[in-house]
């Protein structure tokens, strides 16, 4: 992996130029083994947090990690083109739209002791600008070079949070054309209840059950790319234990094994019907 500059990751796209890169102030990885139809992205799996505002954050190391999506990356690391955040949510969120990415609260409890700065709003926006410049470019670069695309945006979910029973897969699909991508839609969920994982744990796959696809990732690449398709797809945290904060290597395992096989099978289908 190389560190480089925004504007060399963006010359690597353009030239069509294989590489795995962190950018370089460490807020976002790329891995483009080759510039295949289909892409994974993890933007909520970063935990990274400024140290110039850890005195004035009122949410503590665990709450943050609670509300992240931790292992996301790791559950599609193995696949040929993969985008992950490294950057915690709570400095700026890369699946809300820019005028709302820096949150004034988060969860019922405000963020911020005293007011951000200009100065600071200004260097973690500039990440957020720099991630969708890339975004930009890469599926500009792979709608150049195929007919359609596919983007599976990771992430995960409380499901103890909940009150009701919870699927271990839930597909967000508000703003997807359904007439469209129906097949895809349901062939991908399907896909997803068939995975297998450890113990007497469920693989309930539904759609627009817990969460509905609403994320800027999803509607950034939606709303500027006519040919490409992005499943905005959660993974309740029974991957790990949500209170002791202990992650479950054998089930991050599991889901990574399991999409392994799901992610390029699904992505060819696509790929067949939409020639």
């Amino acid at each position: 992996m190389e560190r480089l500059t925004i504007e060399q990751i963006l010359q690597n796209i353009h030239a069509g130029v294989p590489f795995e890169a962190v950018a370089e102030d460490y807020s976002f990885t790329l891995k483009i083994e080759e510039y295949a139809h289909y892409v994974c992205g993890a933007v909520h799996d970063g935990h990274h947090f400024r140290k110039d505002l850890w005195e004035n954050c009122a949410h503590s190391e665990y709450e943050r990690w609670y509300e992240e999506d931790p292992s996301t990356a790791e559950m599609v690391r193995n696949h040929p083109i993969v985008i992950a955040g490294c950057d915690s949510r709570f400095e700026y969120d890369l699946n809300r739209e820019p005028e709302i990415a820096i949150y004034e609260d988060a969860w019922g409890k405000q963020l911020w002791k005293k007011p951000l700065s200009g100065n600071d709003r200004n260097k973690s926006m500039k990440k957020h600008n720099n991630f969708y410049r890339v975004v930009r470019a890469l599926i500009e670069k792979l709608e150049s070079l195929h007919p359609h695309c596919v983007v599976y945006d990771m992430h995960s979910y409380n499901w103890k949070r909940w009150t009701r029973v919870v699927p271990t897969w839930n597909i967000g699909t508000a703003n997807i054309d359904q007439v469209r991508f129906g097949k895809e839609i349901d062939s991908w969920r399907q896909a997803l209840s068939e995975i297998e994982l450890p113990g007497e744990i469920p693989t309930t796959a539904l759609v627009n059950d817990t969460f509905f696809g609403n994320g800027y990732f999803l509607k950034f690449i939606s709303n500027n790319f006519e040919n490409t398709l992005v499943l905005a797809t959660e993974v309740a945290k029974i991957y790990c234990d949500e209170v002791d904060q202990r992650i479950y290597p054998e089930v991050v395992r599991a889901i990574e094994l399991g999409l392994e096989s799901k992610i390029p099978a699904h992505a060819e289908s696509f790929r067949e019907n939409h020639k």
